[in-house]
């Protein structure tokens, strides 16, 4: 063999060797990215517990790398809508309360699970177990949280908001906007479906009370503890977080009955890694995991087994006559009006 072709031939070999080099890295690189799940949810204190909780100690601890897409629902549920048309999209598991969800469904965006690939599933309260697409997690009421040492007669039901003797003391926050068309619709004998009427009542009560606006639920937090409001319409649970950091509240549940809101996650269709998305709800719904975020949360865990403490399960949940009184929204309803919703709070009510 002459030389230029000893060359060439090992020019061939090393050729060939780079391209097994190469062929031999794939299934190291897969599994690379297999190990990487995107994770869109909200920020704040709601993502940092669902970190210590969940994602640090029984995902991340097993060499799963979480990514967070951090934010609100109406860019989250944007996002996952132009990534239907992606025949690959970025967000393994989607955080949605229960109406975003049947929204998200509805449009074709999330699947239907495999609730056997979720152990942990089974022991979920049956009556939250409505949904073939959505991982029940959280949940919890509408109420009127207020300060104990400033109202010492606080509103006994939403109704009463209603008032101005109220005119500078109401707190809202944009993150329950569509809560606030539904509270507004279920006055005067209304329904959580009223919600053309309910729209009138909000800028009745913007005209009466003047309510202070806050972002989210951390400003509104804020502005209780520092006195620029002494009432604000959110969920109880997030009245006992307040108050158990240290601001003298209480808890009224209105008259009409709660609003229910509960809280969980789905996956959509065109999720990059599906096997790490059903890892990550059942880490959701680990019985230990539930009962440190009900403490740390004071939300109402999905999981039955939760071991409560008989005095924290008094506290986060509700009495068998305010649970029959709560009020589940339409989320088929909610579905097809909340942009239309978005809007209006936009336009008449935070200007």
């Amino acid at each position: 063999m002459d030389t230029k072709t000893l060359s060439a031939t090992r020019r061939q070999f090393l050729a060939g060797v780079g391209g097994l080099g190469a062929t031999l890295a794939l299934p190291s690189l897969a599994c690379a990215q297999e190990k990487t799940l995107v994770v869109a949810n909200w920020g704040g204190d709601w993502n940092e517990r669902t970190i210590k909780f969940v994602e640090a100690p029984l995902l991340e601890s097993k060499g799963i790398k979480i990514v967070h897409d951090i934010s609100m629902e109406p860019e989250r549920k944007a996002k996952l809508l132009a990534e239907k048309r992606l025949r690959r999209g970025s967000i393994d598991v989607a955080h949605l309360n229960e109406g975003d969800a049947y929204e998200m469904f509805s449009q074709d965006v999330l699947a239907e699970l495999d609730f056997a690939k979720i152990p942990n599933y089974a022991a979920v309260v049956p009556s939250l177990k409505t949904k073939p697409y959505f991982v029940p997690w959280l949940y919890s009421g509408v109420v009127i949280v207020y300060n104990k040492d400033k109202v010492p007669n606080p509103p006994k039901s939403y109704e009463e908001l209603w008032d101005k003797k109220w005119a500078g003391k109401l707190g809202l926050t944009n993150q329950l906007y569509f809560n606030y068309v539904m509270m507004a619709a279920l006055i005067k004998g209304g329904s959580v479906t009223n919600t053309e009427e309910g729209k009138k009542r909000l800028v009745e009560l913007k005209e009466l009370t003047q309510p202070r606006i806050y972002a989210a639920h951390q400003q509104l937090a804020a502005g209780l503890a520092n006195g620029e409001v002494d009432i604000a319409v959110n969920y109880k649970a997030r009245g006992l977080q307040w108050a158990n950091e240290g601001t003298p509240l209480a808890i009224q549940y209105p008259s009409e009955g709660a609003i229910a809101v509960m809280f969980g996650a789905g996956m959509p269709k065109r999720a990059p890694t599906p096997d790490l998305a059903y890892d990550y709800f059942n880490a959701m719904l680990d019985a230990k995991a539930m009962a440190q975020l009900a403490a740390a949360s004071f939300y109402a865990p999905a999981n039955g087994k939760a071991d409560l403490t008989p005095e924290l399960k008094a506290k986060i949940d509700f009495t068998p006559e305010q649970a029959a009184a709560l009020k589940f929204p339409d989320y088929a309803h909610v579905a097809k009006n909340t942009s239309d919703w978005l809007e209006f709070w936009n336009k008449s009510i935070t200007r």
